[in-house]
C-alpha cells in the first residue's frame, strides 16, 4: 500500500516498523521501543491536518477507558512535529476479515463470544457518556494473529476507533461521507459500508446519539457474524441460517429495532444473553416451577402401571401425571415446558407443543 511514512521513521520513542492499516485521514503502524526492541505497540499517525483533533479526541476518551475489550492508549501527543496516538498492539485480524472468510457465518460459539465482548466494552463507554458512532467490523479486532478461531478469549476482543465518540452528528456523518467507506449497490439500491451500520435516527434525521445508536450497530454485527450478510427488511439470523437459536433471534430483533423498541443499555443485552444461551449457543434452560404451595400435601406417590387415582378410582398409566379420566393430579412433580407451560410426558425429549428442548426428567 501507498503509505506516507516510511520504515524506520523514529515518532516519540518508537521506531515505525510496517504499516498495518491506512485510510482516508490516518495510517496505523506496528512500531518497536527504540531501546527495548521487544516491546511493539501499535502508532496511529494522520495523514490530513483535520484529522489531528480526532486524533487528540480518540486519545482523551479512550485514556479514560480502561477495559479488556477497549483497546488501550499508551501515549499522545497531537501537538508533536509528528502527532501521534500510541496504543496497545492488537495482532488482528480484524472482524471484518473473520466474516469475510466465514461467508456462511462464523461458528455460533465464536459470535457469542465476539458480541460479548464487544457489549462488555461498550457498557464501560457508555457508563462514561462515550458513545462510539461507528461501530462495524474494521472497528473490532480480535487478538489472535495466525491463531485459529477456537482459541479466542474473552480479553481477545478488542474495539477500536473511539475518534468520533464526541462531537456533533454533522461532523460524523461528514467524516463518513469523506472516509470513501460509502458505497451503493447498483443492483439494490442498498446502503453498504459505514453507513449500513449506522442507526436510522444518525443516517437519516441526524438525531443526537445516544446509546442504542450503538446497539443499533451492534444488532447489525450480530446478524452478520452469524450468517455472513447484513440484514435486510424483516429477515432474522435463523431464516438465513436455520441454526440459529431461537434466542438470539430475540437479541437480535431487540437490537435491531426501531429507537424507542430498541434495548437501551447494553448490560441489557449481555443480561439477555446470559439468561438465554451459554457459551456454545445452547439454551439456557429455567428450572421447572415448583408444584404446589406451602402447606399443600403431596400427590400420591406413583408406582406400577396397575396403579389406580385416588379420586375416581381409574387405572393409571406409569407415565401419567393426571389422571385421563378425573384430571387429578397423580404425579408428585408435574413436569412442565419452560417455554410454552405445556405438560410434556415424563419420557419427552422435547415439548410436542412449541418444540423446545427439555431438560431431562427427574
Amino acid at each position: 500500500m501507498t503509505t506516507r511514512y516510511q520504515p524506520g521513521t523514529r515518532v516519540s520513542e518508537y521506531l515505525l516498523e510496517e504499516c498495518v492499516g491506512a485510510g482516508t485521514f490516518g495510517e496505523v503502524w506496528r512500531a518497536r521501543h527504540h531501546v527495548w526492541d521487544s516491546e511493539h505497540v501499535a502508532v496511529k499517525l494522520p495523514t490530513e491536518p483535520e484529522y489531528v483533533r480526532f486524533l487528540r479526541r480518540e486519545g482523551v476518551v479512550v485514556h479514560g477507558l480502561r477495559h479488556p475489550n477497549i483497546i488501550r492508549v499508551m501515549g499522545l501527543d497531537p501537538y508533536a512535529e509528528t502527532p501521534y496516538l500510541v496504543m496497545e498492539l492488537v495482532r488482528g485480524p480484524s472482524l471484518r476479515e473473520v466474516i469475510d472468510a466465514h461467508p456462511q457465518g462464523l461458528p455460533i460459539d465464536v459470535a457469542l463470544l465476539v458480541i460479548r465482548g464487544v457489549l462488555r466494552a461498550m457498557a464501560t463507554a457508555h457508563e462514561a457518556n462515550v458513545i462510539h458512532r461507528d461501530l462495524k467490523p474494521g472497528n473490532v479486532l480480535l487478538n489472535l494473529g495466525e491463531g485459529e478461531l477456537t482459541a479466542l478469549n474473552a480479553d481477545d476482543v478488542k474495539v477500536g476507533d473511539f475518534g468520533l465518540g464526541i462531537g456533533d452528528p454533522d461532523t460524523l456523518r461528514s467524516m463518513v461521507m469523506q472516509s470513501g467507506s460509502i458505497q451503493r449497490d447498483q443492483e439494490s439500491g442498498t446502503i453498504a459500508g459505514t453507513l449500513a451500520y449506522m442507526a436510522p435516527e444518525l443516517r437519516d434525521s441526524g438525531n443526537e446519539p445516544t446509546p442504542r445508536a450503538d446497539l443499533y450497530s451492534i444488532g447489525v454485527m450480530l446478524f452478520e457474524m452469524l450468517t455472513g450478510e447484513r440484514p435486510a427488511g424483516a429477515e432474522l439470523p435463523s431464516t438465513v441460517r436455520a441454526e440459529v437459536p431461537a434466542a438470539l433471534d430475540d437479541v437480535f430483533r431487540k437490537l435491531y429495532a426501531r429507537f424507542d423498541r430498541r434495548y437501551e443499555h447494553a448490560q441489557d443485552v449481555l443480561n439477555d444473553l446470559d439468561a438465554s444461551v451459554d457459551a456454545s449457543g445452547a439454551p439456557v434452560l429455567p428450572p421447572l416451577p415448583e408444584q404446589g404451595g406451602v402447606g399443600t400435601p403431596p400427590p400420591p406417590p406413583r408406582g406400577s402401571a396397575t396403579d389406580r387415582c385416588s379420586g375416581c378410582d381409574a387405572v393409571l398409566n406409569a407415565l401419567d401425571q393426571f389422571c385421563t379420566q378425573c384430571g387429578q393430579q397423580v404425579s408428585r412433580q408435574v413436569r412442565r415446558c419452560p417455554k410454552c407451560d405445556a405438560y410434556p410426558a415424563t419420557d419427552d425429549n422435547y415439548c410436542i407443543m412449541c418444540g423446545t428442548m427439555l431438560a431431562a426428567a427427574e
